[in-house]
């Protein structure tokens, strides 16, 4: 699963990436991006808006609209891209709310004899990337203010990251935005495949990234000492 990640690029080249209109929200560079936290994504903008998009802070960690509220039992960070069309959970979403997440980068655990070591995993360039989300409006009892929050599409690894996790995010290539933003379910459906071997690159990091409380440049570092972006 995908459980943290970063996004260090500025709001302002954000939104010229990912053609959002508006003003950017304030985002400061993030190197550990946990789950519950808020983080940027790109949505359509809505009826009326002739294709635009937004970028939005939303929190990471979907919660159906059907609900009562959070729960500490089932996370909802990331969605299966096999069962997205057909969990009550999800189903929703991916047919109306579909939604770009903005990363730089993010970060697995790899399974070793001496212990789980995290690694980062990047582009080859070093570029930001958006990977396949979904979100959901979720309405608290009481005319409380809504909760938009989101979930990752994860799905089976490329051979390349198959020796460190079973699974990989979605990730898209900016040709396919458009589609995933706003195109049918069927064809948003086709997208969630496992990214070319050649896309991403892996390094060894500290292990301090699995600490929420950590959240500066180091955890970019490779695990030798040599500042890899």
């Amino acid at each position: 699963m995908c459980a943290r990640y970063s996004i260090t690029t500025a709001p302002e080249a954000l939104a010229r990436l990912f053609g959002s209109a508006g003003p950017p929200p304030n985002l400061p560079p993030r190197y550990n991006v946990a789950p519950t936290q808020k983080a940027p994504v790109v949505r359509a903008a809505g009826a009326g808006q002739m294709g635009g998009r937004r970028l939005d802070l939303l929190r990471w960690g979907l919660i159906p609209s059907w609900s009562k509220g959070p729960d500490a039992r089932f996370t909802m960070v990331n969605a299966r891209a096999d069962t997205v069309a057909d969990k009550p959970a999800y189903r929703n979403a991916f047919r109306d709310r579909r939604c770009l997440v903005p990363v730089d980068g993010f970060y697995e655990w790899q399974a070793t004899v001496g212990g789980k070591r995290p690694m980062r995993i990047v582009r080859p360039d070093r570029a930001p990337f958006a990977l396949a989300g979904l979100w959901e409006r979720w309405a608290p009892p009481g005319g409380e203010a809504p909760v938009e929050s989101f979930t990752i599409v994860t799905t089976e690894a490329n051979d390349r990251l198959r020796p460190i996790h079973d699974r990989m995010p979605v990730l898209l290539d900016p040709a396919d935005w458009g589609t995933w933003l706003e195109g049918p379910s069927a064809r948003a459906a086709v997208l969630m495949r496992p990214a070319p071997d050649s896309a991403l690159v892996a390094y060894p990091v500290s292990a301090r990234v699995g600490n929420v409380r950590n959240d500066d440049p180091d955890l970019l570092l490779e695990e030798r000492g040599t500042l890899l972006l």
